[in-house]
C-alpha cells in the first residue's frame, strides 16, 4: 500500500516545476492534463457500454463466443479499450514529465494495436489484397519499432 507521501509526489514535483516552466510548456501541461481526463471518461463509458453489450449477450441472446459475428464485436470492442488505454499512457507519461512529448514508439506500438484489431475484425470474405496490405502494414510497424527499441537499448 502507498503511503501519502509517494502518492504525492508527482504533485509535488509538478508544483516545483511549474516555476521553472516556460509558457508552452505550461500549456502542454494544462492540455494532456485535460486530454488525460477526457480519455479517462471515454474508457469509463466505454467500459460500462462493454459491460452492458457482454451481459445482454450472455443472458438474453444466449452468448456463443462461436459465432463470427458476435466474436468480432466483443473483441472488437475490448481492443478498442485497449488502444484508448495505451494512448492515455502515453499521455499521462508527458503530464508526469517522464517524457516531454509523445514518444514515436508509443505511437508506433499504437499503431500495432489498432491494426491487430483490424485483423480480429476483419470480415472472413475480405480480399486477399486488403490481407496482404494489412500484413505489410503490420511487418513495417513491428519492423520499425524493433528497430528502434534496438537503438534505445543500447544507448542504456
Amino acid at each position: 500500500m502507498k503511503n501519502s507521501n509517494q502518492a504525492g509526489k508527482p504533485l509535488e514535483r509538478l508544483r516545483r516545476e511549474w516555476a521553472v516552466m516556460t509558457f508552452y510548456e505550461r500549456f502542454e501541461q494544462a492540455i494532456a492534463h485535460v486530454l488525460s481526463v477526457v480519455i479517462a471518461v471515454i474508457i469509463v463509458v466505454s467500459m460500462v457500454q462493454l459491460i452492458q453489450i457482454v451481459f445482454s449477450l450472455m443472458i438474453i441472446d444466449a452468448f456463443n463466443p462461436l459465432d463470427h459475428a458476435i466474436f468480432q464485436n466483443v473483441f472488437g470492442m475490448i481492443m478498442t479499450l485497449l488502444i484508448a488505454m495505451e494512448f492515455k499512457h502515453s499521455i499521462v507519461r508527458v503530464v508526469l514529465r517522464r517524457d516531454s512529448i509523445i514518444q514515436v514508439k508509443t505511437v508506433l506500438l499504437i499503431g500495432l494495436i489498432a491494426l491487430s484489431r483490424k485483423l480480429v475484425i476483419l470480415d472472413p470474405d475480405v480480399s486477399p489484397a486488403k490481407v496482404a496490405a494489412l500484413a505489410g502494414a503490420t511487418l513495417a510497424l513491428g519492423l520499425t519499432y524493433w528497430l528502434m527499441r534496438e537503438r534505445d537499448d543500447r544507448v542504456v
